[in-house]
């Protein structure tokens, strides 16, 4: 049995039922342009499309407590203080529940009388963050509370946010509306969005400056503006945050409901004045009136609830075993929609800054996720295609805000531009939709051209083709599908990236996973040729990948399994004669998919 927690199969949500697990489990929020990540304490951060270059709140990687800085309620009761997430405060309580649903995360915690839930969701349609407050009095004494909602901004770019302490110590600056705190750093310089923390009721206080609220040698776990109220305190430079102070006054049984709105907006370039100096905030009136009340939030939360259930009811399958029903029609089609949303991009370990969407992850991400959103898939298939460049290469990641590749990252991941003809294939299937194969999709390098996504289907086959060493394997580049498996770069400079620094001219890398993957995309491409009448190229694919499999039969098969790879200096990778690593199932699976070894009994002796 499971200390921590277990599945809640009707509501679809996983129940934690102490805060102090193992690792921070984490949650993901929204699912069209605003994001966030929430763990079981509350921690995370939010983001509007782009974790590196629209980050709106700070959150701390690698700290110490880990998983700090979040989406913080205090409460003090007396002189009593504490967090229904537990954290930052960490005050015992006496009933602590999470629940991690589709799209939604619900806290509650009870202390001394007092008991205090909170859900989290992104509502659909909007670019914001609804944090949901219930209230209640369970003892059988009148209570006199009060409440702190606490946000910390960061500057936008958070790489920048995080090193440049020089320059953005002096930057932030904010504007504060009754119930609002607005977050607007460089508008007044160059740029066009702002975000905000609003709270449904009236407040008694609010403050914008972190010295002020938490104390400069204070912690989160013990602010100064909880022990002291807030001083409505207003940020010049800084560490600006968003804080809300709101009074209770709960006769036994009763309960007080209100809600906090964190979220991200946009003005045209020339529309970005309500007068001189102050932000034009019209898109954030709107959604402040169109969630107004708690009917407001229940509709918006329904709504979500209901786009799930629509998602879910595209696919389900009844099985004997309750836990591969469990993942296969509930949190695994939760899973895929999430890599859709983000790829790898923001999560406990990526940190959203270092990487951006990746181009064989989202190819990959589209097999499993095709059928519950095609019309996003076909998206972000012309999206990755855009990527490519007119030799064949993709850039390894883009960024999703600006869709332009990842120029420190780069190209030469050479198993890269075979994943683009199965997501293709996979969407074709599914939809029969094949007037994509003839939208105009340009190469990185040359915006003008007028290149189809057909077009870089065929290059995408073209490069591996073309791009093969002496055994007539692919050659790997920087890596493969196993990032870790590097055979090319050999960096000796210390902060260099291993995986594309230190490249050996000459070298003769090959990949025997490529091999069988360029196989398995060959009779893809051949189904699709047949389909569209043009036998010959079906013919030319099916020739190909029989040449490919002959020189796996020859230089990729170990005698019970296959090679993995040749390294640099062409000696054998994934051998019964190397000392380690002698197997490795990404090529067992992927020639084995790819039809080699099937008729002779290989494929069954290397499995």
């Amino acid at each position: 049995m499971n200390p921590y927690g277990r599945f809640d199969d009707e509501s679809r949500e996983y129940v934690i039922v102490r805060p102090d697990t193992p690792l921070p489990w984490i949650n993901y929020l929204g699912m069209e342009d605003f994001f966030g990540i929430v763990s079981n304490t509350a921690g995370g951060y939010c983001f509007y499309k782009d974790a590196r270059l629209r980050r709106v709140t700070r959150y701390r990687y690698n700290d110490l407590p880990l998983d700090s800085n979040g989406r913080y309620l205090y409460v003090r009761d007396g002189d009593d203080v504490w967090c229904p997430m537990w954290k930052p405060v960490r005050a015992d309580l006496e009933r602590y529940e999470c629940r991690h649903g589709l799209g939604t995360t619900t806290i509650l915690g009870r202390r001394c009388g007092v008991e205090v839930e909170v859900r989290y969701f992104v509502p659909l349609g909007f670019d914001c963050e609804v944090w949901d407050v219930r209230v209640r009095n369970v003892s059988s004494d009148r209570k006199s509370l009060r409440l702190w909602g606490f946000v910390e901004w960061c500057l936008w770019n958070a790489l920048d946010d995080m090193t440049n302490f020089q320059r953005n110590y002096s930057t932030g600056q904010v504007e504060v509306e009754p119930q609002t705190v607005f977050h607007v750093t460089e508008y007044r310089e160059r740029r066009n969005h702002f975000a905000y923390f609003h709270c449904s009721v009236p407040t008694s206080g609010f403050d914008t400056s972190r010295d002020a609220f938490v104390g400069l040698y204070n912690t989160l776990a013990d602010p100064i503006g909880v022990r002291l109220g807030c001083r409505g305190s207003i940020a010049h430079g800084w560490q600006p945050v968003g804080v809300h102070q709101v009074d209770l006054e709960l006769d036994p049984a009763q309960d007080a409901r209100f809600h906090f709105l964190l979220g991200y907006a946009e003005n045209p370039d020339a529309e970005k004045w309500e007068s001189k100096g102050v932000a034009k905030k019209a898109p954030f009136r709107r959604v402040a009136e169109r969630l107004a009340t708690s009917q407001d939030v229940d509709a918006a939360y329904d709504a979500l609830r209901a786009r799930w259930d629509d998602l879910l009811g595209v696919f389900h399958c009844e099985v004997p075993d309750e836990h591969v029903s469990r993942m296969a029609n509930v949190w695994n089609q939760a899973q895929v929609m999430a890599t859709l949303n983000l790829s790898r991009s923001a999560s406990l370990y990526e940190s959203g800054i270092g990487r951006g969407m990746g181009y064989r992850d989202s190819n990959q991400d589209l097999l499993g996720v095709v059928h519950l959103q095609p019309e996003r898939a076909r998206q972000r298939i012309l999206d990755l295609a855009a990527t490519q460049l007119s030799d064949g290469s993709c850039y390894h990641q883009y960024q999703p805000l600006t869709k332009q590749g990842n120029a420190e990252v780069g190209m030469g991941f050479n198993d890269d531009p075979l994943w683009l003809p199965l997501s293709v294939h996979a969407y074709l299937a599914e939809t029969g939709d094949f007037s994509i194969l003839i939208e105009r999709c340009p190469y990185s390098d040359q915006p003008d051209s007028c290149a189809t996504l057909m077009d870089h289907l065929e290059l995408s086959m073209d490069f591996t083709w073309r791009n093969r060493g002496p055994h007539g394997l692919p050659l790997i580049g920087h890596a493969d599908w196993n990032d870790c498996l590097n055979l090319n770069c050999f960096s000796t400079t210390p902060g260099e990236s291993f995986q594309t620094a230190g490249d050996i001219e000459g070298s003769v890398a090959e990949s025997v996973m490529i091999a069988g993957l360029f196989c398995y995309a060959s009779l893809k491409m051949a189904d699709l040729y047949r389909h569209l009448g043009r036998e010959e190229d079906a013919e030319r694919a099916l020739e190909r990948r029989e040449e490919m499999v002959r020189a796996i039969d020859a230089h990729g098969w170990d005698g019970d399994w296959f090679l993995r790879a040749y390294d640099a200096r062409g000696r054998k990778i994934g051998s019964k004669d190397c000392d380690e690593g002698r197997i490795f199932i990404e090529s067992q699976g992927w020639c084995i998919l790819g039809g080699v070894g099937l008729e002779d009994g290989r494929a069954l002796r290397a499995l």
